[in-house]
């Protein structure tokens, strides 16, 4: 299909997720839109029949079948490489599209071509809105992240933390980060920008691609006329203390990426920080309440320790 005749692709990676991704693609393909669209499968090697249900239920899909686990970045820049449409769309396998969402986004990107990245309000199976937006990371945020100063009800608001707990999420805002659940993005701007850096492996990409598009004068907005419901953890809640540390991971990439030497050195020592507040303060909750959380809390700080431990090792993997 031409490219002027499609207004969006939406593409969604996939891993392990069957039930999820099926729900994903009929909210999707549920009614007719005042848009032209396709839909692009890239599927991690799951273990757990999705592709083949995609093929046989979603016959209008674009279905990519990886042989091994690309990681988030890399299939998602698959699916760009095949993509046509004006606008292209990232969604999570994990996400509900309503009938609305697309059309709204579409039209306000339309009306404001200095925007590169758009992101719905992200809406939470319990009724409450997630958290879709933060800072860069920073020295400063790191420190605050460090001794928890930034989740202080009372304080958080004074705090520029990266979490940004401050932020209401109920106007449109120019924002540095949008977390990568839900993104729509401009062709033009894709095409300035590049694809997503694939040295992130499953977080972190989006730091960077939203960094990307500011340093290129590309506009990110957050914008909660659209709305979407994010179930998430589709497939980090398998293994959250691997991901804990790919998280950790993808960080350390991020700072060594922007950051010159002094900033990596004392974002390190902030995490350092972090992670041994973390130790002490839920080993201690363990000893009084024998609590399982505390106990959970405690292993997830450890390896997270473990892997600044070896870092000297990591970087030179990762070179």
């Amino acid at each position: 299909m031409d490219s002027k005749q499609i207004d969006i692709s939406a593409i969604i990676v996939t891993w392990n997720a069957k039930e999820l991704t099926r729900s994903c693609l009929a909210s999707l393909l549920r009614s007719p839109q005042p848009f032209t669209m396709e839909v692009i499968v890239v599927d991690n090697a799951s273990q757990d029949g999705v592709a083949d249900m995609i093929a046989a239920g979603f016959p209008s899909v674009t279905l990519i079948r990886n042989p091994e686990n690309a990681g988030f970045a890399r299939a998602n820049n698959q699916g760009i490489a095949i993509a046509c449409g004006r606008y292209v769309c990232l969604i999570n396998s994990d996400v509900e599209v309503p009938a609305n969402c697309l059309s709204e986004m579409l039209s306000y990107m339309a009306a404001n071509p200095s925007i590169g990245l758009l992101g719905p309000k992200m809406l939470c199976p319990d009724g409450s809105i997630g958290d879709s937006a933060m800072r860069w990371p920073s020295v400063s945020n790191a420190f605050w992240r460090a001794l928890s100063f930034d989740t202080i009800p009372g304080i958080s608001k004074f705090i520029p933390g990266a979490l940004m707990r401050d932020f209401r999420y109920d106007r449109i805002a120019d924002v540095e980060v949008l977390t990568g659940w839900f993104w729509m993005v401009r062709r033009e701007a894709l095409e300035k920008v590049g694809g997503l850096d694939e040295q992130f492996f499953m977080y972190g990409e989006d730091i960077d691609w939203c960094k990307r598009f500011w340093n290129a004068g590309w506009r990110v907005v957050f914008f909660p006329k659209a709305e979407a419901l994010h179930y998430g953890g589709a497939s980090s809640s398998r293994a959250p203390i691997r991901n804990a540390v790919e998280m950790l991971r993808a960080r350390l990439q991020y700072v060594r990426k922007h950051h010159g030497m002094w900033g990596r050195i004392m974002f390190r020592i902030f995490l350092w920080i972090h992670h041994l507040i973390r130790v002490l303060g839920y080993g201690a909750v363990w000893l009084l309440r024998r609590s399982s959380q505390a106990a959970f809390k405690v292993k997830q700080s450890l390896a997270c320790l473990m892997y600044l431990a070896g870092s000297r090792s990591n970087r030179l993997a990762e070179r």
